[in-house]
């Protein structure tokens, strides 16, 4: 998994860069707001008017910054756990901005009604993905498996999006067929690792049950 292995690779980029920020002032927080809501925009003012190359080269740019904020947490003493809620509840934002932009493009004057279904598709996996592990983590259960996490999923979309964006015929096409088939095997996979790792296990009185769940 990119999500992963390149973790590595990444904090060794922005090092400098997350330097120069501890020493400006800049916070976590700071980077985490200012990726989202510029990846919102770059999505609602150019992927949702068909400025798909531009709006993907933008909204690239801005979720970048998301691989910043971590790093520049640690970097000023651990992160809080405000800003981890805020940093997953970004990412959940952005990405809706992202698929929901390309909704609203193809099903309007993008003229496309098989993109509209698989970015519908690929929105709603994609927050099964996430919220799957989220909910087992919350039960004490380790979950970090899959083929396809919020890295790949970014990767494909806005590749996609981009090369369509330029000409390349078919390009956002099989972007999100990879998407929708990877996403899919990555939700059972989670599923199978929480089955695993739940075994023989029940939940107590006092834990809240599925049905209550968020």
């Amino acid at each position: 998994m990119l999500g992963i292995n390149a973790r590595a690779a990444v904090g060794r980029f922005w090092a400098p860069v997350v330097a120069r920020l501890v020493r400006s002032g800049v916070t976590a927080d700071m980077v985490t707001l200012t990726g989202t809501l510029g990846a919102i925009a770059g999505a609602i003012g150019l992927i949702a008017t068909g400025h798909l190359f531009w709006g993907a080269f933008t909204v690239t740019v801005f979720v970048l910054l998301d691989m910043l904020d971590g790093a520049l947490a640690r970097a000023r003493g651990g992160g809080s756990v405000f800003g981890a809620v805020l940093d997953s509840t970004g990412d959940r934002a952005a990405d809706a901005a992202i698929f929901g932009a390309l909704v609203w493009w193809f099903s309007g004057a993008g003229d496309n009604r098989l993109l509209v279904l698989l970015a519908l598709l690929c929105l709603v996996l994609g927050v099964l993905t996430s919220y799957v592990k989220a909910r087992a983590e919350g039960m004490g259960l380790s979950c970090d498996v899959g083929i396809v996490e919020r890295t790949e999923r970014l990767i494909l979309v806005l590749t996609g999006t981009g090369l369509f964006g330029l000409g390349v015929p078919y390009a956002v096409h099989v972007g999100l067929w990879v998407l929708l088939v990877g996403s899919a095997v990555t939700v059972g996979q989670r599923f199978a690792a929480v089955h695993r790792a739940a075994r023989d296990q029940q939940l107590s009185a006092a834990s809240p049950s599925p049905e209550k769940a968020p």
